[in-house]
């Protein structure tokens, strides 16, 4: 049986920022496991082209179960299933949060993640080319984060409709998010630039890495002193293997694939486990609760001019891309956005819009009937909390998830809230010059009680899911501010799982932050 110093199961936003960082001391070997295939995939590198990966073996293809406040629906959750994992497959929109985020991680337990504590390893981890005021960003760091080399002339007017409405444009990476902006991005010249490219790449000359694609994470190996030893996984064959750590197991699965093999290991509340015919080893009760996702609805019209993104598939924009890395195919959909509050009272935003100039119209898989704009509003601090538990002891079956949308009423009354905004930048003089009629399914600026049927009807994910292996102290917590998991030695989580609330920003960057971070942690830790 092969041994390793670390055994990092996920090679996704956290994985590789994992295998990157522990890789560099070249006394430790580190072994890397992805139940994905490589990042060869043309489309993975071109911005625009990131829905063409939804449905395909680049992504988990999950579902909700059907959500009572939600007309029913089974809501899709596409996640990145490859190197790179979900930051090969999102938006590439890089926005941390608001300070009080990470000061509230700190007060619900997670002692050292305040953002005082925390913002240099965001800065650790950036090389920001472009505005850099104050110097909020890093500069040296492996992940690039740069302006969109052709925004949309629709997105310029989204812009001056946000400062006709009195909000501030503003660095939406500054401690205080509030603010409108257009969106920094993980890109490099005109392509995507993953966490896979960012750190996983430079590291595998490296000879003490070793990386595993095509390999299903079956359990985490637990001996009787209740110590993580290793792996089991099966390759794309079938055959199964097992690995060995030496210092420590570490998941990095996200917060759909962390809980779920660590349930699969016997680890969970008991009840749950027995429920799913597995073997309770380990009573946590917190596994797998504490879901949080940021919900969205959008408006969609029409544009009165040839202009957006319906057009990125066309044969200039295609040369304009091959030649010169421009043109439409550069655009990361979402072009920009706003941190607003919906009450004065509040002290930080509670919703964010996102401006994509083009009709992005379930999840951007139909195609769309003309030129057209989206502007959604984003719930960012849902009250709503939700739960993942196993369907079986098959690793090989989706996990039931629940994430139990609006089942807190306060949750309708903000995205509706929000909703109007949304519906308030439509209207500017700014942006109007570019709004057409509604584009189905949107029904326009109609009154509350139809807006709120359209939200029961058509919200969907922003691809935020966090929370189900909680960091913090108390008894529902599953890791501690180490990140390692309580009761069993040699094993940690470190991915968006371990957010003890979900943060007013995109979770893209404090999933890398966290795990540039956890590498310190890990590193330092007595052996």
């Amino acid at each position: 049986m092969l041994t390793y110093d670390y055994v990092i199961v996920g090679a996704g936003s956290a994985g590789c920022v994992l295998a990157g960082r522990l890789s560099e001391d070249s006394g430790s070997q580190v072994l890397l496991v992805e139940a994905g295939a490589p990042d060869r995939k043309q489309e993975i590198h071109i911005p625009a082209a990131f829905a063409k990966l939804f449905k395909t073996p680049y992504d988990w293809d999950l579902h909700t179960g059907k959500q009572s406040e939600l007309a029913q629906r089974e809501l899709y959750w596409p996640r990145g299933r490859m190197l790179g994992g979900s930051s090969s497959i999102n938006a590439m929109m890089w926005a941390r949060g608001h300070r009080a985020d990470y000061d509230a991680w700190a007060e619900l337990g997670a002692e050292g993640w305040s953002y005082d504590d925390i913002a240099a390893y965001f800065r650790r981890a950036e090389r920001r080319t472009g505005p850099n005021d104050g110097g909020v960003y890093g500069t040296e760091g492996p992940l690039h984060i740069q302006e969109l080399r052709d925004p949309n002339p629709t997105t310029a007017a989204f812009l001056s409709a946000c400062s006709e409405l009195g909000m501030r444009r503003h660095d939406i990476n500054s401690p205080d998010n509030e603010g409108y902006s257009q969106t920094p991005v993980t890109q490099r010249r005109g392509r995507r630039w993953s966490t896979a490219d960012a750190y996983l790449k430079p590291a595998r000359k490296r000879p003490n890495l070793t990386v595993v694609t095509g390999a299903l994470a079956r359990k985490v190996l637990i001996d009787d002193e209740l110590r993580a030893t290793g792996v089991e996984y099966s390759d794309s064959s079938g055959r199964t293997h097992q690995v060995r750590a030496r210092r420590d197991v570490i998941l990095s699965g996200g917060a759909i694939g962390s809980p779920h093999l660590l349930m699969l290991s016997g680890i969970g509340d008991p009840e749950v486990l027995r429920a799913a015919d597995i073997a309770p080893r380990h009573e946590l009760p917190g596994v797998g609760r504490n879901l949080q996702d940021h919900l969205a609805i959008a408006t969609v019209t029409h544009c009165t001019e040839p202009v957006t993104l319906a057009g990125a598939e066309s044969p200039v924009q295609l040369l304009r891309y091959l030649l010169l890395a421009k043109g439409m195919l550069t655009s990361n959909v979402g072009e920009a956005l706003a941190f607003i509050r919906t009450d004065d009272a509040l002290t930080a935003p509670d919703i964010e819009l996102i401006y994509a100039p083009g009709p992005f119209i379930n999840h951007g898989l139909e195609p769309p009937p003309g030129h057209g704009m989206t502007v959604a509003a984003i719930l960012l601090q849902p009250e709503s909390v939700g739960t993942i538990v196993p369907a079986g002891p098959d690793p090989e079956r989706q996990p039931v998830i629940d994430p139990a949308y609006l089942s807190a009423s306060a949750d309708r009354a903000t995205l509706l809230a929000g909703l109007r905004r949304a519906v308030d930048v439509l209207n500017t003089d700014a942006l109007g010059r570019y709004v057409g009629a509604p584009m189905a399914p949107w029904p326009g600026d109609v009154d509350d009680e139809a807006l709120g049927r359209y939200i029961s009807e058509h919200s969907e994910t922003l691809y935020h899911p966090v929370g189900t292996c909680r960091m913090g102290t108390d008894d529902q917590a599953v890791v501690d501010p180490q990140l390692r998991v309580h009761g069993i030695s040699g094993l940690r989580v470190v991915d968006a799982s371990v957010m003890p609330r979900i943060n007013r920003g995109h979770t893209h960057a404090p999933t890398v932050m966290i795990a540039e971070r956890a590498a310190d942690l890990i590193e330092s830790a007595t052996p």
